[in-house]
């Protein structure tokens, strides 16, 4: 095993802003580019940025950003994991709704990414995505904090 040297710093800089994300429906929209823009504007060198949704049927992961062919097969395992048709009793937004939230519990509403000499520490084939449950386009918003020097 190997460790890098161990970096201090304190929390000097609290930064926030929201990111409002439009969505095709359901699937993966890539928000790396835009959490890094947050990142350089907020001056961030070391620390943790911190990102939430604010919604019960969309969610937040970090996965793989080479192969779209894994994105895909995502989408179909959460679809037979929550299917439309699963006789649901909550409906009154649409059979895709109580889906939505069964997904956004099996996934996560937020992430922390570590941050290393002012660039997020993802690693190579790495991207963050906000991930839509529903079917029909929605505008959703991610808060994003960055704390550290």
């Amino acid at each position: 095993m190997k460790q890098t040297p161990v970096l201090s710093t304190g929390v000097e800089t609290i930064a926030s802003a929201v990111l409002t994300v439009p969505t095709k429906g359901e699937g993966f929209t890539d928000i790396t580019r835009e959490v890094a823009r947050f990142l350089k504007q907020a001056s961030g060198r070391a620390g943790t940025v911190s990102l939430f949704i604010r919604h019960t049927s969309a969610s937040l992961t970090i996965q793989e950003n080479a192969d779209p062919d894994v994105l895909a097969d995502l989408l179909t395992s959460l679809r037979r994991l929550a299917p439309a048709d699963g006789g649901w009793r909550h409906t009154v937004e649409g059979p895709d709704d109580m889906p939505a939230h069964i997904k956004t519990m099996l996934t996560s509403v937020s992430l922390q990414i570590p941050v290393i000499d002012g660039a997020l520490a993802l690693g190579t084939w790495q991207a963050i995505y906000l991930i839509e449950h529903r079917a029909r386009p929605h505008s959703r918003e991610v808060v994003m904090q960055f704390m550290g020097s």
